[in-house]
């Protein structure tokens, strides 16, 4: 008789190898005590004498307060949204912290800057980690998926700048998790990824693909109504200046480099970062891309199991776009918990813990050095998944959509 949660077909006798447990419990404990320290310390958020620290999250704060003060269209202005992270932190910085994301998002800023700004801050991370240390605990199957994802190297990235990282792999995490069981809810937590955009691409062409019609619904509803309600909250202003502005941004970021090469995690960044022209850059992205849809359509038609197709589809998220930040590659800690939940189910092979080992040390490198490192993590994740699917273009096309055994 089968299992009523296709994620519980099978039992997970196997113990959390040794190595992988210390691991994760060091890691764990270094993120979990480096932030009060820091906090303390004035390191983190605050400096000593009572100046902010400029960081990401200053945008969040202070596109939110022009929302509530009835200007949300001058968020997207980047010289008045900088004057009041100016007058929030007391204190000059080079550059822009500015703000790009669409109107619905602004919803979560404007609740955010109802706080003072460092409860905002430390609330943000913390309402954000949770459905994020759910979703890790639901793919892994077992308690460990906590650890797991109090451990993961980005998660020392993401909360150090206040960014959103928990919150896109949860999105992200949450959908592939529930597509077998809850595909509405699936839907939902895919339409609430509209916030951001390019992380969303690839699940159409999926979702076409493996015809669930019912995630690719509901997902659709949730993006329109979450639209629908910031154009009510916020006007028809907030959505022109969106657009209005957008290009900018991209001209900035992805032509100008206005955010040092280094920074950026995809082969895009890469190729600039040593030297390569902008055409030459766009290129082996497109085909980077194309190569990597081309594969997910092919792995969902076939008979792989579900968990290696949910944790392709995770890796192909980050391969596929050339805006990639070190603390948006939270969203690796997905498809690496399923390749963990087969590993505990079914045995794990020789070479895979070294190669997550090597991946942990590149992940590690980017923080101490600034070396762009992320794009070949993504890239050992991604060999770990194919490896594990074997010759699936070989297989026939599968003809139910359901979560085969690990």
């Amino acid at each position: 008789m089968a299992s009523p949660h296709p994620m519980q077909t099978a039992p997970a006798p196997a113990a959390i190898p040794r190595a992988l447990f210390n691991a994760c419990f060091a890691l764990m404990v270094i993120n979990v005590c480096y932030f009060p320290v820091a906090y303390v310390s004035g390191m983190w958020i605050w400096e000593n004498s009572g100046l902010g620290i400029a960081t990401d999250f200053v945008n969040v704060w202070a596109a939110g307060r022009l929302a509530l003060d009835g200007h949300p269209a001058l968020a997207y202005d980047w010289d008045i949204q900088r004057q009041v992270e100016l007058a929030l932190l007391g204190r000059d910085f080079s550059g822009y912290f500015a703000w790009h994301y669409p109107p619905p998002f602004l919803l979560v800023a404007s609740a955010l800057a109802m706080l003072p700004y460092s409860a905002a801050f430390i609330g943000w991370m913390v309402a954000s980690f949770i459905p994020f240390s759910a979703v890790m605990r639901g793919i892994v199957g077992r308690p460990f998926g906590w650890m797991l994802a109090a451990a993961f190297p980005m998660v020392f990235n993401n909360t150090l700048v206040g960014q959103n990282g928990f919150l896109t792999a949860a999105l992200i995490g949450g959908t592939l998790y529930l597509m077998p069981v809850r595909p509405i809810l699936a839907g939902v937590c895919l339409g609430l990824l509209s916030y951001k955009p390019q992380y969303g691409l690839l699940f159409p062409i999926v979702l076409i693909a493996a015809a669930q019609w019912r995630v690719f619904i509901s997902a659709g509803v949730t993006a329109v109504a979450v639209a629908g309600v910031s154009w009510l909250a916020f006007g028809t202003e907030s959505w022109h200046a969106f657009f209005h502005w957008m290009p900018m941004f991209s001209q900035a970021f992805l032509a100008e480099g206005k955010a040092p090469w280094w920074k950026l995690q995809s082969i895009f960044a890469l190729v600039r970062f040593f030297g390569g022209t902008e055409a030459l850059a766009w290129a082996l992205q497109w085909v980077l891309t194309a190569s990597v849809a081309t594969v997910l359509v092919l792995m969902w038609r076939s008979r792989v199991p579900y968990t290696l197709k949910a944790a392709a589809l995770a890796v192909g998220t980050l391969l596929t776009t050339p805006y990639l930040f070190i603390y948006d590659m939270v969203v690796l800690a997905i498809p690496v918990a399923f390749l963990l939940r087969i590993g505990l189910r079914s045995g794990f092979r020789s070479y895979e813990f070294p190669a997550l080992a090597g991946a942990l040390v590149l992940s590690l490198t980017f923080t101490f050095t600034g070396e762009p490192t992320g794009f070949v993590v993504s890239l050992i994740v991604g060999a770990l998944i194919l490896r594990r699917a074997g010759p699936w273009w070989r297989r026939a096309p599968a003809t139910s959509f359901s979560l085969a055994r690990a």
